[in-house]
């Protein structure tokens, strides 16, 4: 909403992506980390290096953390413009340049907060909103990682994190200027449109045939048959390895034997309790026994009258279903020691002082090992390949290296099928899904190179996905061709028509300007008047509302014009300037205040940011990044 938030949205993408989502996601934590030989560094910071691997680590972090939020319509050439590129080494400088600032300052994390922050990843809770402690640990595992491991990275980032939320808590804003910054936003400005088409002027555009030729000399790249290539390729994931993993029969029932547990329901208790916290909770809590043991029928009424669980109290204290897993523990030891029907003694938790009632058991069910056989047989193959995949990967990088002129080795080694695509561009096949390989800007990058094309040798393996490996191999290359102007001779006109208009469009819109400001009359009919403000600016583009809140309000009408964004060109008049209705402010003002809050705390840390950098000793090596036309 305001200018600034809107001018520098990268610097808060980059912010979001690069400070906090890393703490809060798991896929791409980990990855493969192939050998490289010499000095790789893209930066250095203080001295220190950031590795051309820790660089491609980010983009993959980047992409998978993006996937996750908004699914597969994330395009992974996105982040493989130059552009892209200099904003993802900016934050891994940016990261470096805080965490060594955290540590000189020795800033510590409590054992709580990292607590708390693990409970509060997505998708680890049970309906019942307690922590699932054994998906925590299968998702860890899935991606090669030990709770030990990623805890220590979480507290790294959460060291990270302390900084940046200390300046921006630090931020402040002077009332006058907020006061100032919130009128603007409500003032309203009564503006008519002239506006001037490429369409119009189409007509007036009649290209000879020596400006069609030249125009076409000139783009001759827009009427070429891209370069394309067939080619075959084998993909190595953790899913391929584990189907080619022979499981002895022994190794599952050991497996069966060391997880029955876990291969079947598990005993749950119905129970209800009455909670108390504060001074004389245990006290009270023996009293309300006594009560109860003369009584156990009064349970629920006593749950309600005196319990300060808001949660459970006013259903008399009942907590459903659960077992051991979903309870802390002193409370799961307490509830599974009781009868049906019994009531517990005072039992302290964490949260307080429980007399709990078991009201119904529900006895567990154990599944046989023949039941549950395909389970064992995939969990058992999905577990060995996240072990074996490191060395798998790395065997697989050495052969499709080492016997560079076929993939026929590899695909037997690892049992992979050799897949085959035909017509595939340098930007891929768009009649395929963009995560497939065929798609991966890196493994694009590689196939038109001149190992590939010239010499026909196997891409390096590159990293298509976590955990997933691909190379291939080029079988036809066909160059780009030149199309005849006699085939694309309606092209070239259109295009051409195209641009003319589009100049003329600006032109006349321009000289409309000029008579305006001169006062020489209207050169045109604007369209009816009409009020926008930067909050509701009517369908005006962003070139637009900047232009029309700039115009000069002493002396109206004023006057401004705009190249509009897709061709075109209009003329705003400004006829009248309405202030701020202080309803409509009063109406907002907590949204205001909100955003200029959150806009103040982020220019505050871009500027210590910049500060931090500038003083760390920062050396980048831009023209070391791989980029998309990157062979190796």
């Amino acid at each position: 909403m305001f200018d600034w938030i809107r001018k520098h949205q990268r610097v808060s993408l980059l912010i979001l992506l690069l400070l906090i989502l890393p703490a809060f996601v798991f896929f791409g934590v980990a990855g493969y980390d192939r050998m490289r030989g010499g000095d790789d560094s893209v930066a250095t910071v203080a001295g220190n290096p950031i590795t051309q691997r820790e660089f491609e680590l980010a983009q993959r972090r980047q992409i998978d953390n993006l996937r996750q939020m908004f699914g597969d319509q994330i395009d992974a050439r996105m982040f493989d413009t130059p552009e892209a590129r200099r904003e993802t080494l900016e934050g891994l400088i940016t990261q470096r340049v805080i965490a060594t600032e955290a540590a000189r300052q020795r800033l510590h994390v409590s054992e709580e907060r990292l607590a708390e922050t693990i409970r509060a990843i997505p998708g680890l809770q049970r309906p019942d909103g307690s922590f699932d402690v054994e998906r925590y640990r299968t998702l860890l595992s899935a991606q090669g990682m030990t709770p030990q491991g990623f805890e220590v990275q979480l507290l790294t980032d959460l060291r990270t994190q302390m900084l940046p939320e200390a300046v921006q808590m630090s931020a402040l804003l002077p009332q006058s200027v907020r006061e100032r910054l919130i009128s603007l936003q409500e003032e309203r400005r009564e503006i008519r449109e002239l506006r001037f088409s490429p369409e119009d002027f189409a007509a007036q555009v009649q290209p000879t045939p020596e400006e069609i030729r030249k125009f076409y000399e000139d783009n001759v790249r827009l009427f070429e048959k891209p370069e394309s290539v067939d080619i075959e390729y084998v993909v190595l994931s953790r899913d391929a390895l584990a189907a080619t993993i022979e499981l002895a029969e022994a190794d599952l029932r050991k497996y069966f034997e060391q997880n029955r547990h876990r291969f079947g329901a598990a005993e749950e208790r119905r129970a209800s309790h009455v909670l108390l916290t504060g001074p004389g909770s245990r006290d009270k809590a023996q009293q309300l026994l006594a009560e109860l043991r003369q009584n156990p029928e009064r349970f629920a009424e006593v749950a309600k009258a005196h319990s300060q669980d808001p949660g459970s109290a006013e259903q008399g204290g009942d907590l459903g279903f659960f077992n051991r897993q979903m309870m802390v523990k002193p409370f799961a030891d307490a509830a599974f020691a009781l009868r049906e029907g019994e009531i517990s003694e005072p039992v302290e938790s964490e949260f307080g002082v429980h007399l709990i009632k078991v009201t119904e058991v529900r006895p567990g069910a154990q599944k046989t090992f023949d039941e549950v056989r395909a389970q064992v047989e995939n969990e058992l193959r999905s577990q060995l390949a996240v072990q074996r995949y490191p060395q798998a990967a790395e065997t697989f990088t050495n052969m499709v290296y080492e016997q560079s002129d076929s993939l026929k080795p590899v695909a037997e080694r690892f049992k992979l099928p050799i897949q085959t695509a035909q017509g595939i561009t340098r930007s891929g096949d768009a009649s395929r899904p963009r995560t497939e390989p065929v798609n991966n800007p890196r493994l694009l990058a590689s196939l038109f190179g001149e190992e590939a094309v010239k010499r026909r040798r196997n891409t390096d393996a590159v990293e298509v996905a976590s955990g997933t490996l691909a190379s291939a191999r080029v079988v036809e290359h066909r160059p780009a061709q030149r199309l005849p102007l006699e085939q694309v001779e309606a092209d070239v006109r259109e295009r051409l028509v195209a641009q003319r208009a589009r100049e003329l469009a600006r032109e006349a819109g321009q000289a409309a300007l000029a008579k305006l400001r001169a006062g020489e009359g209207e050169p045109g009919t604007f369209a009816p008047a009409r009020e926008v403000t930067r909050v509701d600016p009517q369908g005006l583009p962003p070139p637009a509302v900047d232009a029309v809140f700039r115009m000069p309000a002493q002396k109206l009408p004023s006057y401004a014009g705009v190249e509009l964004p897709g061709g075109g060109y209009a003329v705003y008049q400004l006829t009248k300037v309405i202030p701020a209705s202080q309803e409509k402010i009063a109406e907002r003002r907590a949204q205001y205040e909100e955003q200029l809050t959150r806009m103040t705390a982020q220019q505050e840390l871009v500027t210590f940011l910049e500060a931090l950098k500038a003083r760390s000793q920062v050396v980048r090596h831009p023209e070391r990044l791989r980029t998309g036309n990157d062979p190796r």
